[in-house]
Parts: C-alpha cells; structure tokens; sequence
C-alpha cells in the first residue's frame, strides 16, 4: 500500500524563518502550509505553494487556532461556530494563495492544539468538519485514526485520511505524547526512519512504555519545526525506499 508523506511548512512569518522549505518539499508529497492564524503570512503562503507547485507536491490547508503568539500549540475553548467561520476563512484565504500560484488546496490538516483537541472534542471537532464541507465537502481531512475527528468527518461526508507521525513519541492508547513531557519530539534520523518503516510494513510503532501500538496510516507526518526536519524526513524517504514501499500522495 502506497504511503503518503505530509510536512508542516510555510510558517515563516515576516522577517523571521522557521524551516528550510525548498529542500523539505523535495522529499515530501504532502505540503501542509500555514494560513496565518498560528504562523505564515501571505506573502509566504504563497511562495510556498508555488514552490510545492514546482516539486509536484499536493498543497493542504494547515488551519489553526488563533494564536500566532502562542504558534497554535495551546488550547483555545473557542465558541464552535466562531471556529468553524475561522476555518472556512484559512481555507478560503490559502485557495486564493494557491490558485494565484498556479496551484490548488487539494485537502485540509489541524494544526496542533487543534488537532490534539479534536481528538476528543466533539463541539469542535463537528465544528472542523462542518467548516471543511461548507467549503468543499470533496476535500479530505488529515486525522490521527480512532478519534471523534475521524468520526465527524464520515458524519459530514468528508474523506478522512489517518496519519501517523514519524517524529512524536506515542502514548499506549495511540495519542501522542503531549509536547510539555520529554521526550515528546523525536530527533534521531535513523531512528524515525526505522520507526516509520515498520508502521508502514507493520502497522505497529512502539509506545514510550515500550508496548507495540497499531497504526493506520495512509500518511506520515514530519514537523517543519522539528530540529533537523530535513534530514529527517530525507531519512524517512530513503528508508521507506530501501524497505520496497511506494512513496505517494494519498489522493
């Protein structure tokens, strides 16, 4: 089965750079941009997606709470239908980005706290999913697998696409490993390259407590912000290449 790979990128912002995105977009087949409301602007959304354009990589709205202090990664108790406006809104904003590049939005991902929330959060995750069809209910969301998201989503007629991460450390009940405990960030290269190896070939990565835990994964995530990102995921590609599984895009 063909394995996706999706990074998190545009989240320059301004004169400041976070990531290398030229050289990851090389390796990936999934561009997860930023809208603006955890990190991005638009002038970088939109060379971003022209980049992703060049290298053939799929552009997908990477939508976010409001906290561009706070880079998205702290839970906003946000009234449902607020957010589900603030969601169309990212989306409609990178479709403009994208089109003006030469280019598409072809699926959508929450970005951290929101993603983590929607996990279990039913109000918002309902929210997430009724802004996702208002907009086009043809584009397919990113989800961890076996979550209240993933159920929303097939309620709203959306295509949930599940993902595992080739970078997060996992708890025993297949969450992630909360970025405030150490150890939540994976950094190792060969390490991440075997963890996503066997996740594709075996369905199974090991938990901090070292229990085996199934995954299902159409696609692999590896954080733009994550130390050494390039190189990680050029070591997740060469591994995924050298163990005999196809590398593409989910779509």
């Amino acid at each position: 089965m063909p394995i996706d790979l999706n990074a998190d990128v545009g989240e320059s912002f301004g004169a400041w750079t976070m990531g290398d995105d030229a050289a990851i977009l090389r390796v990936v087949t999934s561009a997860n941009v930023a809208c603006g409301f955890h990190a991005g602007d638009p002038r970088t959304a939109r060379r971003t997606c022209a980049l992703a354009a060049e290298a053939g990589v799929a552009v997908g709205a990477h939508v976010a709470y409001r906290d561009l202090a706070g880079f998205g990664r702290r839970f906003l108790d946000v009234d449902p239908g607020e957010l589900t406006d603030e969601v169309v809104y990212q989306i409609g904003a990178l479709q403009a980005l994208a089109a003006a590049a030469g280019t598409a939005v072809r699926y959508v991902k929450p970005h951290g706290a929101l993603y983590n929330a929607i996990v279990h959060h039913r109000a918002q995750a309902r929210a997430v999913a009724a802004a996702v069809r208002t907009v086009d209910p043809g584009l397919p969301i990113l989800v961890l697998p076996g979550t209240v998201i993933e159920e929303e989503a097939r309620a709203a007629g959306l295509r949930p696409v599940v993902e595992a991460f080739a970078d997060r450390a996992y708890l025993p009940d297949g969450t992630l490993v909360p970025r405030s405990r150490p150890g939540a960030v994976v950094t190792d290269p060969q390490e991440v390259a075997d963890r996503v190896v066997r996740m594709a070939t075996e369905g199974t990565v090991t938990a901090v407590d070292g229990t085996a835990v199934r995954v299902r994964a159409e696609s692999v995530c590896v954080h733009g912000d994550t130390p050494g990102a390039v190189a990680l995921a050029t070591a997740v590609r060469e591994a995924l290449d050298a163990a005999g599984v196809l590398v593409a895009g989910f779509r």
